[in-house]
């Protein structure tokens, strides 16, 4: 069965308007990385946006872990979706240390829970040592890392990255790529990963979307 499935999806941004997507269907197995490559404009952060709940579908179904999300007179909001997403800029909050950051989502769980998911994070991450310290005397890749833990911690049921390498030079992405597939796999975590980078897609997803 699949973990993910979305069938017959289309999305225009106003009526009278070709469509971006259009009668878009696929599906993902629990704990997959998908790759959707294309070029700019083909709609690729635009799906992602359609499954965080962020954009609403003109028609189709999208529906995650036997749960329909969006579809005929059904429609579930960001905060209900457990869907996690990480951004091109990483939107870090520069007032709020790593370790605040990362548990800024979790105000559900109570202290206890908080602390050790924290801890869980910081480990798998490997940031340990950089719990107290603000997003400004972090580099480009720990920033990352940060993001990816924040995203990681309220262990969402699907992960979204939209081009999460795309300020980062040519020899640190090439570092971070292969991290990052074996911290994915160590979370088996389903993840839906947007790049307009065939490299990128190559390094760290098991199959490719092209849109």
């Amino acid at each position: 069965m699949s973990f993910v499935s979305v069938e017959k999806m289309t999305f225009r941004f106003a009526n009278g308007l070709p469509a971006v997507i259009d009668e878009l269907s696929f599906t993902m197995s629990k704990g997959e990385i998908v790759g959707v490559l294309g070029p700019s404009g083909s709609g690729k952060s635009t799906l992602l946006r359609l499954l965080a709940g962020l954009e609403m579908p003109e028609r189709g179904i999208i529906s995650i872990d036997g749960r329909l999300i969006a579809g005929e007179r059904t429609f579930v909001e960001p905060e209900h979706r457990c869907v996690g997403m990480v951004f091109q800029d990483y939107a870090l909050f520069p007032n709020m240390t790593v370790a605040d950051n990362i548990i800024f989502g979790l105000h559900k769980l109570n202290r206890t829970l908080r602390r050790l998911r924290l801890e869980q994070m910081l480990e798998l991450l490997q940031m340990t040592e950089y719990a107290k310290r603000y997003p400004h005397e972090l580099s480009g890749g720990q920033q990352q890392r940060v993001a990816l833990a924040r995203a990681l911690a309220p262990q969402p049921s699907v992960l979204l990255m939209d081009e999460p390498f795309s300020s980062l030079d040519a020899e640190l992405k090439a570092n971070i790529r292969n991290e990052l597939r074996q911290i994915l796999q160590k979370a088996n975590i389903t993840c839906l990963f947007v790049s307009h980078d065939p490299a990128d897609i190559d390094a760290i997803c098991d199959r490719v979307l092209k849109m």
